[in-house]
């Protein structure tokens, strides 16, 4: 009896880790990230034009590839959830521009180099895969871009990029969030913070 309760507990195990799995396609969520890079990133920082076009074109790839409302919530942390409806609409549309400046700033270290995929990893976050990359930098070992990939449906969006291992989503959390604990939880200060950060 007891061998044929852990036979069927094994399987029922392995029915809902299979099913797990099958919630994302890792071969489409490559080829998403694949794309975002071929003919968006690599584009815009090989192009020999000015730093506020680059901008534009940033705005314009990250709106559409990036889940940039579900990264917000995420480094907001526990004060998402006490932030008024006003704020968190505030926070989402600063977090937006600041962050098409700070990852467009980051990318151009890659300036004239090409991004060569390794496959993927996956993510104890249900929908949620990592796409894995790699950049020669010209000396010493590639750098590590590892991309983290949600899907809904049919639709690929990137939560989190990791460089050499610093996740640029958790460094921001933790940053805001100590600054809103510094500030007596105060979210609007933070909101005034990043505004003037923007300009």
């Amino acid at each position: 009896m007891k061998n044929i309760l852990a036979t069927f507990i094994m399987g029922v195990s392995l029915f809902f880790t299979s099913s797990a799995k099958a919630e994302i396609n890792a071969t489409k969520a490559e080829n998403f990230v694949k794309e975002v890079t071929n003919s968006g990133i690599e584009d815009i920082i090989n192009a020999n034009v000015s730093q506020k076009v680059k901008d534009e074109r940033f705005e314009k790839l990250f709106n559409s590839a990036l889940d940039l409302d579900f990264i917000g919530q995420f480094v907001l942390g526990r004060y998402w959830r006490t932030a008024t409806q006003t704020q968190k609409k505030d926070f989402i549309a600063v977090y937006r521009k600041l962050n098409i400046k700070t990852w467009s700033a980051r990318f151009d270290e890659f300036k004239g180099k090409n991004f060569d995929f390794v496959g993927t990893t996956p993510s104890n976050s249900k929908n949620q895969i990592f796409v894995n990359s790699t950049v020669n930098m010209g000396e010493g070992e590639p750098a590590k871009v590892v991309w983290r990939v949600k899907q809904s449906g049919d639709k690929f969006k990137i939560v989190d990029i990791i460089i050499e291992n610093v996740s640029l989503a958790i460094t921001a959390r933790n940053e805001y969030t100590a600054f809103v604990k510094n500030h007596n939880g105060d979210i609007d200060a933070l909101i005034a913070n990043l505004q003037e950060k923007t300009k």
